[in-house]
């Protein structure tokens, strides 16, 4: 399974017009629930004037359940903030929240024009939404011989370690943060390097 996810690269709004009820689609990154809540608060300040500010999220990877939310403020009953999420666990985007503001503009909707235009909403957002990659990183503590340093320097480069720290004592000792998926393949091309001299564990 993939540690690496697209999310959010910055806070984004798109608008749309549906018989003259103004919608307003806020989405950024939100990587906990907490998170979310906070930038609901946040646009509930600025719109406080709109008739409703519906909101959805997914506070961890595409499609995860664990941490997920949703709100119709005051809409009829499953037609805001269900298929607000709907969409966003289909988006192939995690660590996501959005608002939809609504301004009502006399015409009534129905639930199934609310759907409609709540699901819409955020699709439309999420079409021009800038992506960032989210990457899951783990910690290693790495200690080698000198006469090894160099190729190891090389398999870190090569395996997108970065170095955290580093001491030069009677051996060298590298504390490293390497994407997870990338964690098996850096161990095992050190030990070989080395031939086993290399020791590796967790800092933490």
């Amino acid at each position: 399974m993939s540690h690496a996810y697209p999310v959010p690269a910055a806070r984004h709004r798109a608008e749309a017009v549906l018989t003259r009820s103004r919608f307003v689609c806020t989405l950024t990154r939100t990587s906990i629930a907490a998170d979310a809540q906070a930038f609901i608060r946040e646009i509930n300040t600025e719109f406080a004037n709109a008739t409703h500010n519906c909101w959805a999220y997914v506070a961890g990877p595409p499609g995860d359940m664990n941490q997920v939310g949703m709100s119709d403020d005051g809409e009829p009953h499953g037609t805001a903030g269900r298929p607000m999420l709907t969409v966003l666990l289909h988006s192939g985007v995690g660590e996501i929240a959005a608002v939809v503001t609504r301004y009502y503009g006399v015409t009534k909707l129905g639930t199934g024009g609310l759907v409609k235009a709540y699901s819409g909403a955020v699709q439309l957002a999420l079409a021009t939404l800038p992506l960032a990659t989210r990457v899951d990183y783990t910690r290693l503590r790495i200690t080698i011989p000198y006469p090894s340093v160099t190729v190891a320097q090389q398999l870190l480069s090569a395996h997108a370690a970065e170095v955290l720290e580093d001491t030069w004592a009677v051996d060298v000792t590298f504390v490293v943060q390497v994407p997870r998926e990338s964690r098996d393949a850096l161990v095992d091309a050190l030990r070989d390097a080395t031939r086993g001299d290399a020791r590796i564990d967790s800092p933490d």
